[in-house]
């Protein structure tokens, strides 16, 4: 995917950790001390990756705490901006005011 759309986590742990070592999703969750469940969930792009769950994919993997985190928020990010969000600039505001 490009810049602007970067995939959810949970496609880099399925393809780079489990599917790298031939793991089942059971297989995952035992390995990082969550359930399954948990698992699946960030799996299939419905929850994220916290810190803590950062700190376990770097122990039982690798990769750092910080990497497996930027990839949550560089998700994240694009999953806002995809929003436009309309925010007035603080400037136009201030300019109005003084009128």
């Amino acid at each position: 995917m490009g810049l602007n759309h970067p995939p959810h986590p949970g496609r880099s742990i399925r393809q780079d950790c489990l599917e790298a070592f031939g793991l089942t999703v059971t297989d995952g969750a035992k390995i990082l001390g969550i359930t399954r469940h948990m698992l699946s969930r960030i799996l299939n792009g419905q929850a994220g990756i916290s810190p803590e769950m950062a700190v376990r994919l770097e122990k039982a993997f690798g990769g750092t705490a910080q990497s497996w985190l930027a990839l949550q928020q560089a998700y994240d990010l694009a999953q806002v901006e995809r929003r436009k969000i309309k925010v007035r600039p603080a400037s136009s505001f201030l300019e109005e005011a003084r009128v």
